[in-house]
């Protein structure tokens, strides 16, 4: 019994340290049962996405309709009972330079839009905030580099928190004891990536076993982790709130049970967890300038 209540006030503590940036935060993004497109945008990369997204959408949809309509016109128009004799010509030359042209017209005018998304996403600005993301069978690490302290991220749940990756009572509890409710089962994880509203920030990606991928819907970044190979990510979060993404890449048999919980807050809360998290994890306080190498 005295074991039992160690191990619950350790719990606790533990969790008392990602807890304390989600206080008053919103739940912007997660998914949600029932509900189709994408979830809210809260950088200028992911409004891009989702711009781009609808308007090929509406080119597929216009050509699906032409394509739609000239196939019924032919089937009314040209069968064998209103068109009992065919013509014998095989070829119309306007018609085979137009649908030659208009497609390298139709691509042409959709790479004009999303190359510049692409050189958006991929030409990486330099950070305000610069973190390094290890993928690993089945969670992820995270360090600031920016004050060289670094803490691993479990799914609540998870073998590593007390449970087996099923929901219950006590997997509940620790839940609510971080800020959440049942329903971010599978999201919500016992730390997270705190970051603050309207900064850059800069991710810093890799692998330490297999692939895994780092990805936030909500914020347009999706970057596989290779083991042996630094990638890059970077995102500004518009809006406070609490944003859940997961492992896209298949990892292995705990692929599911790999979530990413990121806490975006006010500078002067990520200024307070930040302190709180230096002097956790042991890294370089604010005050404290780093000697650069000559």
């Amino acid at each position: 019994m005295r074991l039992t209540s160690s191990l619950m006030a350790a719990m606790t503590a533990f969790l008392a340290l990602p807890a304390m940036a989600q206080e008053g935060l919103e739940i912007v993004g997660k998914p949600v049962d029932g509900k189709m497109g994408f979830q809210p945008a809260a950088t200028e990369l992911a409004r891009d996405l989702q711009w781009l997204d609808g308007m090929i959408n509406v080119i597929i949809i216009a050509i699906v309709i032409f394509v739609t309509a000239l196939l019924v016109i032919v089937m009314i128009r040209y069968n064998r009972k209103t068109n009992a004799t065919p013509a014998s010509f095989t070829h119309n030359s306007p018609i085979e330079i137009a649908w030659t042209i208009i497609p390298i017209v139709i691509l042409v005018f959709i790479g004009a839009f999303s190359l510049p998304v692409l050189f958006k996403q991929q030409e990486i600005p330099e950070g305000e905030i610069n973190i390094k993301v290890t993928g690993y069978q089945w969670y992820w690490g995270y360090e600031y580099t920016d004050h060289d302290f670094a803490f691993d991220s479990y799914m609540i749940g998870a073998p590593a928190t007390g449970g087996d990756n099923r929901m219950t009572p006590e997997v509940e509890a620790q839940l609510i004891e971080a800020g959440y409710s049942k329903d971010e089962f599978l999201l919500a994880t016992d730390t997270s990536v705190v970051v603050p509203v309207g900064k850059t920030v800069v991710m810093t990606v890799t692998g330490a076993d297999v692939i895994h991928s780092w990805t936030i819907p909500a914020f347009g970044v999706k970057q596989d982790a290779v083991p042996g190979r630094l990638a890059q990510l970077w995102f500004n979060a518009e809006k406070e709130g609490v944003y859940f993404g997961q492992c896209s890449e298949l990892c292995g048999q705990a692929h599911a049970y790999m979530p990413i919980t990121v806490k975006v807050v006010s500078e002067e809360a990520y200024a307070e967890w930040l302190d709180g998290a230096i002097e956790e994890y042991a890294g370089t306080p604010r005050s404290v300038d780093v000697a650069q190498a000559d």
